[in-house]
């Protein structure tokens, strides 16, 4: 899963989405550091703070993005466009090697190849995994991505909760 907040303060946003996320989706087995990063999208508001975790998952996909959506909710995020300012965001990058293709729900998140900012997390935490799609490792997504949007590790996992 990837977080992100570009509102308020990010950091403790992020620490509230994993707690919320081990208590009603399943424990976190791993999360990278955190990463400042520009807006992707719409530019004209502040940066993200950035994150991958990897969760070990009781339920099926669409009952997990159900429990995604109360969270943020629970958070207070208003959905005001796509790519706006957010108090929070939680994305399911992949759901092991599942490929769901609907209006709900698409599985591998379809942005991954094109986000620098989700890459160099994901990059730290399984290099080697292979899009189920599109046949290619995360790191090799990372090489070849066109995006480059500025993206800084500022808070190794050493330093979290």
């Amino acid at each position: 899963m990837l977080l992100g907040s570009n509102v308020g303060d990010r950091e403790k946003y992020l620490q509230t989405a994993r707690v919320n996320v081990a208590s009603h989706i399943g424990p976190i087995i791993s999360m990278s550091s955190i990463y400042l990063t520009e807006p992707w999208g719409f530019h004209e508001q502040s940066s993200f703070y950035n994150q991958v975790i990897q969760v070990e998952i009781s339920f099926n996909p669409y009952k997990t993005l159900d429990a995604i959506l109360n969270i943020e909710k629970e958070m207070g995020r208003i959905r005001s466009g796509k790519w706006k300012e957010r108090i929070i965001d939680i994305d399911i990058l992949y759901f092991d090697d599942e490929i769901i293709n609907e209006e709900k729900l698409t599985i591998p998140h379809p942005g991954i190849s094109d986000r620098r900012f989700v890459l160099e997390p994901l990059c730290e935490l399984i290099p080697h995994a292979v899009h189920p799609v599109l046949q290619v490792s995360n790191k090799e997504l990372l090489q070849n991505t066109n995006d480059r949007l500025r993206v800084e590790k500022i808070i190794s996992v050493n330093n979290l909760d």
